[in-house]
């Protein structure tokens, strides 16, 4: 009788944890005041979604009766209303960090996570802190969640002696759904106890399937609604004041006004009219001693929010746009460019973007730079020509994505850019697949891309990948393999840096889905890469690499990993040069990483790393420390120093023609060098309240490569002294950057900013050893650049005010 009941309960917990719950959501009529109370009647007789089940670390166990979770949803025809109740039998522990949005911080999290197609392939994630801070974000299995989308919504925390309160208020115009009179969307609701990191979700949520959105529960019963139309207007007003050496004070004031308009209840048109960029984070240089460009984070909100359909494929680097210019100046003998243009200044953009209710998605991306020039100066004449190094310029990109068995999807995808006149113009095409068997237990994935490029010399690329995965289970694998042609070029209006060469790679791992007596997660994977010139066949990178993560039961989190290179590689990138390649040995890598409890006041993150190849004295080393200390619920500080060393670096310093002999390959000059770089960054914020903060940023950076001895290439990739090349090619690179900003959120969707900035560089081929010198010498009135800004924006909503000129009338 016993064994009889505990199969029942057994099986009936099975069934309750296995199927999609459905919640009923119900109509009102009156007003609902967000405040955090659920005060209002209609609260009271609203269905009621319950019985959450742990999703981490103890997955499918039933969440605790004393930190149950209870919520509500309401609806009308302007937004959804959610009323969320956690209890918790120890209020006063529970924590509540005040951090900017979008930033939870060190504090208990409920959220709302909602798919207005049901269809298993996106979810629009809306958080709140115990503290009362938003958090928002689109989430895909694939891409996962992107926190660069914002939407305009409210919300308000409470603590009560039960625990704590959340109620929001969703406009539909912050969702994507279909037309349907009777609406079925996807939905799930969270909670995390950030004491113990244990998180809860309604519907059940299995971690040994490989996909989070298509577990969600359903919410029924919003019919006949009639959304208002989604019209919105952003102006904006700012003002900089600049000062800096060898220049007077001057003042800017620039305006403008950004646009969202909701073709559909699936599109929207998104318009920047006279973009303002001033006030985008700094960007962190560093000396490039490499044969590629530095790749710079998007700071910039237009191309950040909701973006995440242009990222299918990989082709879209946004910071192409409004970036350096893309002709070099042709300068005549005894001529000099006086005016460097650092970035080229963008007219206008817009992008339409949504979803049918049968899962075609469709992204259209337009922006337009203008014409720009460089100053160029005869030296000998004094006099000065212009000449364009950037003609007028329209980027666009194209993305249609089918959806289809709520897992799957094949994405077309087309970027292209065309310069007024006689310029280099661009244009790529892709095709992209991600396949998943209906169990969501494996996976076939992959792309091909072809690049057209008009030019002095037309050339045509192709890039190419596929690759398999089982994507359930305590174990998993996956297999791929890359094809890359020699003229494959996307980065007019992307970036890729590697070409010529095909690869092949897999990858093994183990993860345990319930915690044990040590630990709340652990996982290790296994991988192995080879990867061959296209054109040769010789071997340009090889490893075997295996690494380690886990969380304690005490929340503290660690991993090591070790990486080997068994055969020497051929690298063909950075001699410079066509068909040329430098030698490089065998070698081994090590890195670690710990970071204790954020939870505690005082916690700190350390990740070391060494390398060492088979070859005297070449070797690395490196360090980076965090210690971070939070003062209270409002004042958090974290300083971290990065240390690195290389010594006996090898690496490209020249290269030239050889012009008594053409048949001498071109000579490409090597260093010997040590390189050694110090960054030390201070970041902190003081939150007056959840929707005003003041915050820090300041990075001081300093890296110098000296030569030791001088090398030339050989043919066959070797390295020989080459004593008779005297030029100095040592670098240093040092740097500053502060910035001191507050920021108010004055109304949902409204900000008011005001920043201080000040920053300066030098790049020098004399290298001081003085750090306290290197810094120093960027703090004066003579190398300091000052900007202060205040920039005010306006969130308008056309419907709030078309209700207000009826009311008045």
């Amino acid at each position: 009788m016993n064994k009889l009941v505990f199969l029942t309960l057994l099986l009936s917990t099975f069934l309750c944890f296995s199927q999609k719950k459905a919640l009923q959501a119900k109509s009102i009529s009156q007003n609902i005041s967000i405040d955090g109370k659920l005060e209002e009647s209609a609260w009271e007789n609203a269905g009621i979604a319950s019985d959450f089940i742990t999703l981490e670390p103890d997955n499918g166990k039933a969440a605790p009766e004393n930190k149950k979770s209870t919520v509500k949803v309401l609806y009308d025809n302007d937004a959804i209303y959610i009323g969320a109740m956690m209890y918790d039998d120890e209020p006063d522990k529970i924590l509540k960090e005040i951090s900017q949005r979008d930033n939870f911080g060190t504090a208990d999290i409920f959220g709302v996570f909602i798919n207005g197609f049901n269809d298993g392939q996106q979810d629009f994630m809306f958080y709140v802190s115990a503290a009362d801070v938003q958090a928002d974000c689109i989430m895909t299995d694939a891409n996962g969640e992107d926190y660069s989308w914002d939407a305009v919504w409210i919300s308000k925390a409470s603590i009560t002696e039960n625990g704590w309160v959340v109620e929001i208020k969703i406009p539909y115009s912050a969702l994507r759904f279909s037309q349907e009179n009777k609406q079925t969307w996807g939905i799930n609701f969270f909670r995390e106890v950030k004491r113990t990191r244990y998180k809860y979700t309604w519907n059940f949520v299995d971690k040994k399937i490989g996909t989070f959105t298509q577990q969600a529960g359903t919410l029924e019963g919003i019919e006949n609604i009639k959304p208002p139309t989604r019209l919105f207007f952003m102006p904006y007003a700012s003002y900089y004041l600049n000062a800096g050496e060898g220049q007077k004070t001057y003042g800017t004031v620039k305006g403008g006004m950004d646009i969202k308009y909701g073709i559909t209840d699936a599109f929207t048109v998104d318009a920047i009219l006279i973009p303002d960029f001033g006030q985008t984070k700094y960007d962190d240089q560093i000396l490039n001693l490499g044969p590629f460009e530095q790749q710079f984070n998007e700071n910039r909100a237009f191309f950040t929010e909701g973006t995440d359909l242009f990222n299918k494929g990989n082709m879209f680097y946004s910071r192409r746009i409004g970036g350096k210019p893309s002709v070099e100046p042709d300068l005549k003998d005894n001529e000099e460019v006086i005016e460097t243009v650092q970035n080229v200044n963008l007219i206008n953009a817009l992008k339409l973007s949504g979803r049918t209710k049968n899962g075609l998605g469709v992204g259209i991306l337009n922006a337009v730079t203008e014409k720009t020039f460089a100053t160029i100066k005869d030296t000998i004449s004094g006099e000065t020509r212009r000449e364009v190094v950037e003609p007028l310029t329209n980027y666009n990109v194209l993305v249609l994505d089918q959806r289809f068995r709520k897992n799957s999807s094949v994405t077309f995808i087309n970027t292209n850019v065309t310069r007024n006149g006689h310029y280099k113009d661009a244009n790529v095409t892709g095709l992209a697949w991600d396949l998943n068997t209906k169990a969501n237990t494996y996976s076939l994935f992959g792309n091909v891309k072809y690049s057209s490029i008009n030019d002095k010399e037309d050339t045509n690329g192709i890039f190419s990948t596929v690759g398999f995965a089982e994507t359930s289970g305590k174990y998993r694998y996956s297999l791929g393999t890359d094809f890359v042609s020699k003229d494959f070029d996307p980065n007019d209006l992307g970036i890729n840096f590697y070409t010529n060469y095909y690869n092949f790679y897999g990858n093994a791992n183990y993860r345990i889905l319930n915690p044990t007596k040590l630990f709340n997660s652990f996982r290790i994977d296994y991988e192995m890469y080879s990867e061959f010139n296209k054109d040769s066949g010789k071997v340009q990178a090889n490893r075997i690499e295996a690494e380690v993560n886990l969380s304690t039961v005490k929340n503290n989190y660690y991993g090591a990993g070790l990486s080997v290179s068994p055969l020497e590689s051929h690298d063909y990138y950075e001699p410079r040069a066509d068909n040329r390649y430098v030698i490089i040995p065998r070698k081994f890598d090590f890195w670690g990483s710990i970071s204790t409890n954020y939870n505690h006041k005082f916690a700190i993150d350390i990740n070391p790393s060494l390398s060492v190849a088979d070859e005297p004295g070449r070797a690395a080393y490196g360090t980076d420390i965090s210690p971070r200390y939070r003062f209270n619920d409002k004042l958090l500080l974290v300083y971290t120093f990065s240390f690195l060393k290389r010594n006996n670096n090898k690496g490209y310093i020249d290269g030239y023609d050889d012009d008594d002999n053409e048949s001498t390959p071109e000579t490409v000059v090597f260093a010997n060098r040590d390189v050694i770089t110090y960054a030390n960054t201070i970041s902190g914020k003081y939150a007056i309240n959840s929707t005003m903060t003041l915050n820090l940023a300041v990075r001081q950076y300093w890296s110098s490569a000296e030569n030791k001895d001088i090398l030339k290439l050989e043919a066959d990739g070797t390295l020989d002294p080459y004593p008779q090349y005297t030029e100095n090619k040592n670098s240093s690179f040092y740097s500053w950057n502060a910035d001191l900003s507050y920021s108010w959120w004055f109304a949902p969707g409204s900000q008011l900013s005001a920043l201080y900035r000040n920053n300066a560089s030098n790049f020098e081929r004399i290298i001081d050893k003085d750090f306290k010198h290197n810094v120093t010498s960027l703090l004066t009135n003579d190398a300091l650049k000052h900007i202060f800004s205040v920039s005010v924006k306006y969130f308008i909503d056309y419907n709030a005010v078309k209700n207000k000129v009826r009311k008045r009338a």
